[in-house]
């Protein structure tokens, strides 16, 4: 008969029946062991008070490795209620977790999916086991330390690998399952296999990266790992690292750690609805700082859009003449139809040996037909509006030939075109707009995975328990967004909220990442249904694509804006969230470095406290 070996055991382990409600908690103290039964590995909790008559019949070896002097510890008299593996199947099946009483349980290693520490309402630090099957257990809090030891021990049967999104998240991986899988493609993210991953995400980027996450929910966080990542946390394998003793292994908690305060009363404006009144007698722009403060408050009216806009993308200087301006759009005019006659003197023959150039055509003509048909622009058969988004589409590639056409530009494009309605200068400002968001659509993803992990920090800082219960959902690397992040919203509001939403982005006020905030406050608006409706993971994805035209642009706006607010203000912000925002300034450039940043917030409050009376009479012409 095979003995069983006690490998690992802990004392002074508590089991929380309830972490997330203090005052219905109940603390159970007793035993964590990582115990060999029939050789193989499986992490047990034992309440203290079953004192042994619970627990399965084990070896405990004083000595780490084989030949260890063994003694009989516990020994119930009978054959216990534990899960005990004695065959590996060659198509496994996920293994229940067995239950001894009301809370022991016995979890094969092989089934552990991941580890995590999460905080909740009472203040301490738990680590919370999860089963490849889907199934958390309860949290565990080690009252007299012992977790360094434990995932030093785990590390001789397990790969515990980071999360790059949640540096409390370890993922679990069985010592024999080679190199960790980087990338989609190792990862087998599609059905089919994941080798044309980057040829499918340039062609349709969302609709591949959502496919990929619902099909391996268990594996995107390794997914978007970048290389490199500065949030890797530190890993008990990681030996030129000292430990130190005072510190929990292997986590980092991204939270705020501070009370925030609460969230300031935000007022919006009206529109922008003067321009003639902020230029000089040559047409230069008196007051640049003033338009954006004021655009950012309240939008513009549309039929100023067509002029403001090229300042805000960049076609124009903000400085320029209107005599410059004459001569910017000549010279302009002459380049873009130097491009446009690149592709359309490219005859068939060509073609068919330029499998790029006809790829892009292809994916350039499917996009338009399917691109705002509803708006009367683009509605119709033969509609020159579609004609105008198809043509300056492909000149963008002669443009940016690298980069060429990605699913999503069309979307990108329409609003403008839609706003300027004149080939050439919606071709600039695209160029302009693709200057502030052209690597999300990059092969590599890089952008899409740093907006995601910025994102996460800002959420963990802002609202702790809406980032636990992702968590626990498998949402925590907020995959959800991506859509959001990729094309700035478009597809989740009316098209006229678009054209307002984009120019207030466009101002770049009142931090860098606003468009982050955005998503923060849009996720806040919807916590309670979140939290208090049960999701899980896919229920999570298919209650936010149902959000699409239900968000209240205005709402959203000002919800953001006070999420800004309340964020500069705290006095104990951390470095990481700062950093996001673009207002951590280092230590030694501090004197040099003039606080812009506070002036401009500053403005902000103070127009916030004055109320939507005082917003409005802003919009007169005035520079301070």
């Amino acid at each position: 008969v095979e003995c069983d070996h006690l490998i690992f055991e802990k004392e002074g382990v508590y089991l929380h029946t309830n972490a997330k409600k203090s005052n219905q908690d109940t603390s159970i103290p007793g035993f964590i062991r990582i115990v060999e039964r029939a050789g193989l590995p499986a992490l047990e909790w034992s309440p203290l008070e079953d004192d042994g008559r619970n627990a399965p019949a084990v070896l405990y070896s004083k000595k780490d490795g084989d030949g260890g002097e063994e003694d009989t510890n516990f020994d119930p008299g009978y054959e216990p209620d534990w899960a005990v593996i004695s065959t590996v199947k060659k198509e496994r099946e996920h293994v229940p977790v067995k239950s001894s009483g009301q809370w022991a349980f016995s979890l094969p290693l092989s089934e552990l999916y991941s580890l995590r520490r999460s905080r909740f309402s009472l203040g301490r630090n738990f680590l919370v086991l999860t089963s490849r099957g889907g199934h958390p257990l309860p949290p565990l809090h080690f009252h007299r330390g012992g977790t360094r030891e434990l995932l030093r021990a785990l590390q001789r049967y397990i790969i515990l690998d980071p999360s790059p999104l949640d540096g409390r998240l370890f993922l679990a991986y069985p010592q024999d399952s080679g190199t960790l899988p980087q990338s989609f493609d190792r990862l087998q993210f599609l059905e089919d296999g994941g080798n044309d991953l980057v040829s499918r995400f340039i062609h349709d980027p969302y609709a591949t990266t959502f496919g990929g996450f619902s099909k391996v929910t268990n594996f995107f966080r390794a997914a978007l790992r970048p290389p490199e990542s500065p949030i890797h946390a530190r890993t008990p394998q990681d030996p030129s690292l000292p430990p130190q003793p005072d510190e929990e292994p292997g986590f980092e908690l991204i939270t705020c750690g501070v009370e925030l305060g609460p969230k300031p009363d935000v007022t919006r404006g009206q529109p922008l609805d003067k321009w003639e009144e902020f230029l000089d007698s040559e047409g230069r722009v008196t007051c640049q700082e003033k338009i954006k403060e004021l655009v950012f408050r309240g939008g513009i009216t549309h039929s100023l859009r067509k002029e403001i806009w090229k300042f805000l993308l960049g076609f124009y200087p903000w400085n320029s003449t209107a005599k410059e301006r004459e001569d910017i759009l000549r010279v302009k005019t002459d380049e873009y139809f130097r491009m446009k006659v690149q592709w359309k003197s490219v005859s068939e023959e060509q073609e068919m040996r330029n499998s790029l150039l006809r790829g892009y055509r292809s994916l350039i003509e499917r996009d338009v037909n399917r691109t705002d048909r509803h708006n009367t622009f683009f509605s119709g058969n033969d509609n020159p509006g579609l004609t105008l988004l198809h043509d300056v589409l492909m000149t963008y590639c002669m443009y940016n030939f690298d980069l060429g056409y990605v699913q999503g530009m069309s979307d990108l494009l329409s609003p403008i075109l839609f706003v300027t309605q004149n080939e050439v200068e919606s071709f600039w400002c695209l160029t302009g707009f693709m200057e502030l968001v052209h690597q999300n659509f990059e092969e590599s993803q890089e952008a899409m995975k740093q907006q995601l992990l910025q994102l996460s920090i800002l959420l963990k800082a802002l609202d702790p328990e809406l980032c636990d219960f992702l968590d626990s959902q498998d949402s925590g690397s907020l995959c959800f967004c991506f859509r959001w992040l990729l094309i700035w919203f478009k597809r989740e509001f009316s098209f006229e909220d678009i054209l307002t939403l984009w120019e207030v982005l466009w101002t770049r006020l009142p931090c860098e990442n606003f468009h982050l905030l955005i998503a923060c406050s849009i996720l806040e608006s919807q916590r309670e249904e979140l939290i208090g409706s049960n999701h899980d993971f896919n229920t999570i994805l298919k209650h936010i694509n149902e959000l699409t035209m239900k968000l209240d642009l205005q709402s959203v706006l000002r919800g953001a804006e006070a999420i800004y607010l309340q964020l500069f203000l705290c006095k104990e912000l951390p470095v990481m969230v700062k950093q996001v925002l673009g207002l951590y300034v280092p230590p030694s450039s501090e004197e040099e470095s003039p606080d812009s940043q506070a002036s401009e917030t500053q403005r902000l409050l103070s127009q916030s406290q004055e109320g939507a009376a005082a917003s409005n009479s802003a919009c007169r012409p005035s520079c301070p």
